[in-house]
């Protein structure tokens, strides 16, 4: 219950006064479970149905508290246990009226609930489960302010520093500040983050936060050496003993039985288990240790009142591990919790016991999902356990690389050794058996495991009753593939090859079906598009498949019917293959061959993305329509003419006329088979487009009378590959919507278009045809970057396995340096004193270690032979060349702090938080010092909420008609099913956070906008990373918000941050670095700062320019801000260029009389005459001649609400002026939307077509997959979108 604990209580989503959705796509049901089933509002307002009770704790006052009638017993015990006044207690029952409390029981079930009522807390006996989970409260309380765990990894804490930039500051406003304020006034930034400015320096990227200083209670908390008690202690309650020492420096030896906690006479060499002066028994340890020591008391108090202090986004596990990549040297400490939890993960158990995985997640997706409020509790617990599961599955795959779990075939290679740990079955990504020969070998066992986990999340989406798939989860660590998976119930039982009913293991050598199979497998082909096929098996005869012929049907023997190997769920990428066919030239599109493909691959398993697959079957949707539309226009005139034509003869002739309409009824009929067979569409009668995984299997036999419909489906496959290479990739290449700030958001931004990262070669040699390719430095730097990191990371894997445990430190840092360094040093094998140890050893046996260190693969590598290297899988992965890696950094200007960012990353290092220097020839930049730890990369199903997604979907229809407070209402309520089944701490929470904090501020509701928003940067960090893209780009808007508020210090300070982490991530030539310039320079115009204002706008000006070009609405912006500044300084003649500017873009864009470039000539005027008054006014000074008085001049002084509608137009949030203009410019593909919109009803009387969900993802601005019935999707797509609000909906995305 750990993901549910606290989230009710600090995730109110008001407002919410819509109706509910319709759920007609539900099977029917009778009355009674109609009058049963809740809907969507209903739920919502339960969940947010809020009273207060009073909590009476034993020995001490009560208090109020506010709770949610959807809130669990079991949740209001946990929320207790982290309340200020009740946190250390653990062991207690809940009481109303006398009668204990249910504790899965909701609290608006519990009879007598109500507001105002007492809920008393009892105290309970402990059990020695009670008293070791007592003692790890106690320990986390005591370390609640300690970020250690968020560095180590462990316990779902991760870091975030947003309050360090907000807290305080709540009430900077400069709208009152008298003149004396000014001066005191400090706005200006580090010199790192100024414009121009080389230095990227490391340390800031975690700052030291004063809260979080430890407030040292006990120096030492441990168990006793006396565990466990002897049996006649056993007899008298006696549990467990634990040895502390007080920061008094008193020992002390204290007992903890099934009564509570007291002081025994035990000492370190004398057991003495009678209770010591003052006889004093406590329930709680927290109670023992204050009535003991007084620093305890004093500094636990103070820790209390910090802890209480942050925000619950801070202290909420997150349900999956996030790590970082850097963090400071700190020193290790004492932890009895965590070595007994270490020796318990060692010995596969968890929380003391060990659970049998394959159960749970089966027996939660059986659960039953008719009402909304059964979909929840199914979702929430498929959710809860699957984050249960990849945990688990983690720290046993880094368990398995340790070397601390034993597998259960010692006797093969350590390559081939599988395990079993915690009920989970562990595998490692090499080709065991020689079963992935044919397909690549290692490499194709390699990619094997990604593909399988990209099948097993499909067909988890589908979601086909009946149906099962396994746990899967994949892990790479120390440069192991690891896959975790869960046990079918039997198959380890008899032979796996005796338990396969369906399916090939063999590579197509014996081929099984199985109706049962066939039928389930049946129900997911139309959404997968998968072609029912046939093909033969081993005798000879044809068998029936549903899938790729490598996908086995195994019947458990708890009677589920399981399909694994699920690699070939999408269909093959013929761009790449894996050895020399003999193509046809004519077989193979000039499309392809003109970029060209086909070209080698390493292995056979690359496929074509979902995304592709369902944009493809767009384009030939779009295909089919102008097909039969024209085809049905033509016919539509031939039968108009003739019946014109032959008018009189029909009105003497009735009878002719069924015979007409039958026979223009076969000549629609075969416009439709036409289109059909011309697009591909596997039916005759409507458009459906599937394709066989199997025609390019290497073991795949089709029989004779297949070969015809195996090869239409092969020409298909190329098209799709054409498709591609001449829509996708060139799309891709000239979308300005897109821009990438790492290569994590890249290959995001690739993948959302169907494009896979192994184009990226393909996709830089069309970055160097555009014409003016400067505008797209920024993606041609990070393609660059990409490929040789990935290339990189691919020698890394293998040169880890060569390595020793001993040296991995020593490795790593060598690696680095020959990655990011000339340095011709050469690694340390290990410290000094060991080194000496070590010779003497080696004196005495006649063998060193040393010497075997030195002698390592590792150890020889240079920095040009890896770049050797580097570049040769570069040139056979992504068919690109480049030079040395001087060259290439000049020549694309890539930073190598942001390479080792990158690489650490994709690897798991970790490397400690200081100042590196990478240009040293003469002493590397890396020592072993340097490498903290390696994490291990997880890849794992990410399942949510589909009916807080079909929510979304419906709230992103309503932004584009314009309906404002109905999608307000409508993303209030996917909010709460959300965060009800993921918990607040997930990427989909955060979107609809994000989402809402814009729709208020659009609202006018900014302290609203303020308060989601900064949920949302917090749930970002704590979710994606304190320096990914996503984190920057929310803690931009929150700047915007806080402006807004009146909090304009905080909005500098978080301007600068951001534009920190800008310069680490992707360095100080990129669009957002002029985004966030044009921000700074107007924040501190608003300040009065005008030098700095003048430094930053006037980089926001240069990197404008290149990105955007000499007439785009952004540059004349740009302009004129700096037109502001200037007059604000007094310098007229240069804020009058500057302004001339912007009046030349607006004259050449809109003309001279529209009302932007009227405005723009008036704002000219006023600043001629300033200039005028200026100079008259300098000359009569120094002409010293009395004459007529000369009014002084007028010198403006920044106007905030000004400053912030700036700002408003800088983010793009209102530009209700240019909005014509914007659209001019916008997408083909978005042209091409609304025009298809509006003639679909033209459309749908042609053929009745499936809708694809694809069609939404592009038309909508939220990033989410999409998860829709076909009925409801129809009704989605049938709404038309307002063409008004598309700059709106931009904003939002």
């Amino acid at each position: 219950m750990t993901l549910f604990l606290v989230d009710r209580l600090f995730l109110g989503a008001p407002h919410v006064q819509t109706t509910a959705p319709t759920e007609d796509d539900l099977p029917e049901q009778s009355d009674d479970d109609k009058r049963k089933k809740l809907s969507i509002q209903d739920i919502v307002d339960l969940q947010e149905t809020s009273f207060t009770v009073r909590i009476q704790p034993p020995g001490t006052e009560g208090f109020e508290l506010q709770v949610s009638g959807q809130m669990l017993v079991v949740e209001l015990h946990q929320v207790l246990m982290d309340h200020e006044i009740t946190c250390h207690r653990t062991c207690f029952s809940l009481q109303l009226g006398g009668v204990t409390l249910d504790s899965l029981k909701e609290l608006h079930s519990v009879p007598g609930i109500r507001d105002g009522a007492v809920i008393k807390m009892v105290e309970e006996s402990y059990s020695v489960r009670d008293a070791r989970l007592h003692h790890r409260h106690v320990r986390d309380l005591l370390r609640s302010l300690d970020p250690t765990d968020a560095y180590n990894g462990v316990n779902g804490s991760s870091l975030s520093y947003l309050t360090f930039y907000t807290r305080g500051n709540n009430g900077n406003s400069v709208g009152k500040r008298r003149a004396s304020e000014w001066e005191s006034l400090d706005c200006s930034p580090p010199e790192y983050v100024l414009p121009g400015s080389k230095e990227r320096p490391l340390c800031p990227l975690q700052p030291v936060r004063e809260d979080w200083k430890p407030l040292q209670c006990l120096r030492v908390l441990t168990l006793s050496s006396w565990n466990p008690p002897p049996g006649n202690r056993k007899m008298h309650g006696d549990l467990i003993y634990l040895n502390v020492l007080t920061m008094e420096d008193r020992e002390l030896n204290i007992t903890s039985s099934t009564r509570g906690f007291f002081l025994n006479q035990s000492t370190a060499f004398n057991f003495n288990p009678k209770p010591a002066v003052p006889k004093t028994l406590c329930h709680s340890l927290v109670e023992l240790l204050s009535q003991v020591s007084p620093a305890f008391r004093k500094n636990f108090t103070a820790l209390q009142k910090k802890r209480v202090q942050q925000h619950p986004y801070e202290r909420i596990a997150a349900p999956f591990q996030v790590f970082t990549w850097t963090a400071p040297h700190r020193d290790h400490t004492l932890d009895c919790v965590r070595a007994e939890e270490t020796h318990a993960s060692y010995m596969g158990q968890d929380e003391h016991t060990s659970r049998d995985w394959n159960e749970e997640l089966q027996g939660c997706r059986e659960l039953p999902g008719c009402s909304l409020q059964e979909r929840l509790h199914r979702e929430r617990s498929i959710f809860k356990t699957n984050s249960d599961f990849v945990a688990a599955a983690t720290r046993g795959a880094t368990a398995v690389i340790d070397g601390n779990i034993m597998p259960i075939n010692p006797g093969e290679s350590p390559h081939l050794q599988m395990f079993m740990w915690n009920n989970l079955f562990f595998s490692q990504g090499f080709d065991v058996s020689e079963h992935y020969r044919p397909l690549g070998g290692n490499t194709a066992a390699h990619a094997a495991a990604i593909c399988d986990l990209r099948g097993a999340q499909a067909y988890a989406s589908v979601d086909i009753e009946g149906l099962h798939t396994i746990g899967t989860a994949v892990v790479d660590y120390r440069g192991v593939r690891v896959i975790a998976q869960t046990i079918v119930p039997g198959i380890l039982e008899k032979n796996q090859e005796e338990s396969i009913v369906y399916g090939s293991n063999d590579n197509g050598k014996t081929v099984f079906t199985h109706p049962r199979f066939l039928e389930l497998l049946d129900k997911t082909s139309k959404q997968l598009r998968i072609q029912r096929h046939q093909v033969l098996d081993h005798n000879n005869r044809p068998v029936e498949l549903c899938s790729g012929i490598e996908t086995i049907g195994i019947l458990g023997n708890d009677g589920r019917p399981y399909i694994l190997d699920l690699r070939r769920t999408f269909p093959p990428d013929l761009n790449f293959q894996f050895s020399e066919t003999e193509e046809r030239r004519e077989e193979v599109p000039k499309e392809c061959q003109s970029f060209g493909y086909p070209c080698l691959h390493c292995h056979s398993l690359a496929s074509l993305r979902p995304e592709l697959i369902e944009a493809f079957i767009q384009h030939r949707y779009e295909l089919f329509m102008k097909m039969v539309s024209h085809e049905l226009s033509q016919l539509t005139e031939q039968d108009e003419a003739t019946e014109w034509s032959e008018k009189p003869v029909c009105d003497s002739d009735t009878g002719e006329r069924p015979a007409a309409s039958a026979d223009m009824e076969i000549r629609r009929r075969n416009a439709i088979l036409k289109a059909c067979r011309a697009v591909g569409s596997v039916s005759d009668s409507c458009f459906d487009i599937r394709f066989n995984p199997d025609v390019c299997s290497p073991g795949a036999r089709f029989p004779a009378e297949c070969l015809e419909e195996v090869q239409r489906q092969r020409c298909l496959l190329w098209e799709a590959a054409a498709f591609l290479l001449s829509h996708q990739i060139p799309a891709m290449v000239s979308c300005v919507w897109t821009v990438p700030m790492d290569g994590a958001s890249l290959t995001s931004a690739l993948h959302q278009r169907g494009v896979n990262v192994r184009y990226l070669g393909t996709i830089l040699r069309e970055l160097g045809r555009v014409e003016e390719r400067r505008r797209l430095d920024h993606i041609q730097r990070i393609c660059v970057s990409e490929i040789i990191l990935r290339s990189a990371k691919h020698i890394f894997r293998t040169y880890l396995q060569d390595v020793e445990p001993a040296a991995f430190s020593a490795a790593v840092s060598h690696f680095l340096n020959c990655l990011l360094t000339s340095s011709s040093c050469f690694p340390d094998s290990c410290s000094d004193e060991l080194l000496s140890r070590r010779r003497s050893r080696r004196r005495r046996s006649h063998g060193s270690r040393v010497a075997l260190l030195s002698d390592s693969v590792w150890a020889r590598l240079t920095s040009g032979e890896l770049w050797g290297r580097i570049r040769a899988e570069a040139r056979d992965y992504y068919h690109y060349t480049f030079d040395s890696i001087d060259e290439v950094i000049e020549k694309h200007n890539l930073q190598r702090i942001s390479l080792l960012r990158e690489i650490a990353i994709k690897t798991g290092i970790q490397v400690q938080l200081r100042e590196y220097v990478f240009e040293s020839r003469h002493r590397p930049a890396f020592a072993e010092e340097d490498i903290v730890n390696m994490f291990p990369v997880v890849r794992h199903l990410k399942p949510t909420s589909s009916d807080a997604t079909r929510l979304v979907q419906q709230a992103q229809l309503a932004v584009q008609q314009g309906l404002l407070k109905e999608c307000y209402d409508l993303i209030s309520q996917a909010l709460t099913l959300f965060s009800s089944v993921c918990g607040v701490l997930h990427e989909d929470v955060c979107m609809c956070l994000r989402l809402l904090g814009r729709l208020s501020y659009i609202l006018g509701e900014n302290a609203d906008a303020l308060s989601h928003q900064e949920k949302a940067v917090m749930s970002s960090e704590r979710v994606h990373g304190i320096d990914h893209p996503q984190t920057i780009q929310d803690y931009t808007f929150l700047t915007l918000y806080c402006f807004a508020g009146g909090r304009h210090l905080t909005s500098l300070q978080l301007l600068y941050r951001a534009r920190y982490l800008t310069l680490l991530v992707s360095g100080d030539d990129h669009p957002h670095v002029a985004l966030l310039d044009s921000m700074l320079g107007l924040v501190l115009h608003g300040l009065m700062e005008y030098e700095l204002s003048l430094k930053f706008l006037q980089n926001a000006l240069t990197l404008t320019s290149k990105y955007h070009g000499p007439f785009h609405v952004f540059l004349l912006h740009s302009h004129h801000l700096l037109a502001t500044v200037y007059e604000s300084k007094g310098e007229f003649r240069s804020a009058l260029h500057h302004e001339k500017e912007a009046y030349s873009i607006y004259k050449s864009q809109v003309g001279e009389n529209h009302n932007n470039t009227k405005e723009s000539s008036e704002y000219l005027k006023s600043l001629t005459q300033q200039a005028v008054i200026l100079q008259k006014a300098i000359n009569q000074i120094y002409s010293n001649t009395p004459g007529a008085c000369i009014p002084p001049p007028k010198f403006s002084t920044p106007s905030l609400p000004t400053i912030l509608q700036q700002l408003n137009l800088t983010l793009k949030v209102k530009m209700e002026d240019l909005e014509n203009q914007l659209l001019m410019t916008m997408d083909n593909e978005q042209q091409w939307r609304m025009k298809a919109r509006q003639n679909n009803a033209v459309i749908k009387q042609v053929t009745q077509v499936h809708l694809l969900k694809e069609d939404f993802a592009l038309l909508l601005s939220v990033d989410i997959d999409y998860q829709c019935h076909n009925k409801t999707l129809a009704e989605l797509y049938g709404t038309v979108c307002d063409g008004k609000h598309v700059q709106l909906t931009s904003f939002l995305s």
